[in-house]
């Protein structure tokens, strides 16, 4: 399958799962700076990273963590955003179906 990838379809499928990786460490890395007190990760920063199609990173990181869980604003947009990275991911497969 990934010979019939062409060059964008590859970088594309790369950036999506570096950034769903940095995504999820930077749940683990908030979810450590809490217990400890430490300077935190703002909640924009978590947010934006999980919506540049690092929603699954995010929502696994979430969930792994259990960070986050009970604010609203994350039960609500990291499925969201999880879903658009799957969207996201498809599209790329898609196109290299069709091509």
């Amino acid at each position: 399958m990934f010979e019939t990838l062409n060059y964008f379809q590859m970088i594309t499928i790369t950036y999506i799962f570096l950034v769903n990786m940095y995504t999820f460490y930077l749940f683990y890395s908030d979810k450590k700076r809490a217990k400890k007190g430490a300077y935190r990760v703002s909640e924009k920063h978590l947010l934006l990273s999980a919506f540049l199609l690092g929603g699954i990173g995010a929502w696994t990181g979430m969930t792994k963590f259990r960070h986050k869980t009970q604010k609203p604003v994350f039960k609500f947009c990291i499925p969201i955003a999880a879903v658009l990275t799957v969207i996201g991911l498809i599209s790329v497969l898609f196109y290299s179906i069709i091509l």
